[in-house]
């Protein structure tokens, strides 16, 4: 279900954005900097300190996951329905895996959060619609590194 596309995205991403319900009915947003694809239908976060969204999901497990290439103004949102996956629990080992591998020895992953893709849909800059013609990839870098007053690592 998760194409390689988003899969790739979310790769070059450097934060997610979790989108969650409370029991009143409030929408609740929030950064999350440990994630990853796990596999064509599953997206996996880390809770390393998300209490309200841990809460949120067990009351409604309904979520949007949105990540966004800060340069390239291109992303994804996943629609899924989530669920906590503890410390105690079984599986945990296997769904926090690759989740330990990024965080390394910084954070303290408590529990990880196990999205199933219900559905998604491409995030792009209003650029890419309005001026098709005109609006690149490269060109939306450019100008970006320039508005934030940014330049390439040369290093890297």
């Amino acid at each position: 279900m998760l194409p390689p596309e988003l899969q790739t995205a979310a790769q070059s991403s450097i934060l997610c954005w979790l989108a969650t319900v409370d029991a009143d009915g409030w929408p609740h947003v929030s950064p999350k900097e440990i994630f990853t694809v796990f596999d064509a239908e599953h997206l996996v976060i880390a809770n390393i300190a998300s209490p309200t969204s841990v809460r949120n999901i067990a009351q409604n497990p309904r979520v949007c996951v949105s990540f966004v290439h800060v340069f390239v103004q291109k992303g994804f949102k996943v629609l899924g329905t989530a669920r906590n996956v503890g410390k105690t629990d079984a599986d945990f080992a296997r769904w926090a895996a690759p989740l330990v591998a990024l965080a390394g020895p910084r954070f303290a992953i408590h529990s990880v959060i196990v999205v199933r893709a219900t559905g998604f849909e491409p995030i792009v800059a209003p650029s890419y619609r309005l001026y098709p013609s005109e609006t690149t990839e490269r060109a939306q870098v450019v100008s970006a590194m320039r508005t934030y007053g940014v330049r390439p690592d040369a290093s890297l």
